[in-house]
């Protein structure tokens, strides 16, 4: 289960802007999850509610956005969102010359923090 190698990731990452930004605690944690990334946000859940234990993000809300598949064809020159449709068929000509340029990452988008100010 590769979710709790990446929230454990996530942690020292929130741990660094909450230092640096002078927090005492994390309230709220926004991360977007693309279809293709692999990612069971479920199992990613479950991996901070166990990691958040005794560390700045106790009380911190998970929030989990799923990003879209997104493709560039290499045809036609569009750039399509796929939605939960994982094709990578261009919809505009139907060419499968196409690139994926979004939906398979995982990354922070947003921070709730509290300090003492």
């Amino acid at each position: 289960m590769h979710e709790f190698s990446i929230v454990s990731s996530l942690m020292n990452l929130i741990e660094d802007y909450a230092r640096q930004y002078g927090a005492k605690k994390v309230t709220k944690v926004v991360v977007g999850v693309g279809r293709l990334s692999g990612i069971e946000p479920d199992l990613l859940q479950l991996a901070f509610d166990t990691f958040k234990e005794k560390t700045i993000c106790e009380e911190a809300e998970l929030v989990i956005e799923m990003e879209d598949l997104k493709i560039q064809c290499r045809d036609c020159g569009k750039t399509s969102t796929m939605g939960e449709k994982l094709s990578r068929k261009c919809p505009n000509c139907g060419s499968l010359n196409t690139e994926i340029i979004g939906g398979q990452e995982l990354y922070l988008k947003s921070l709730e923090m509290e300090s003492d100010d």
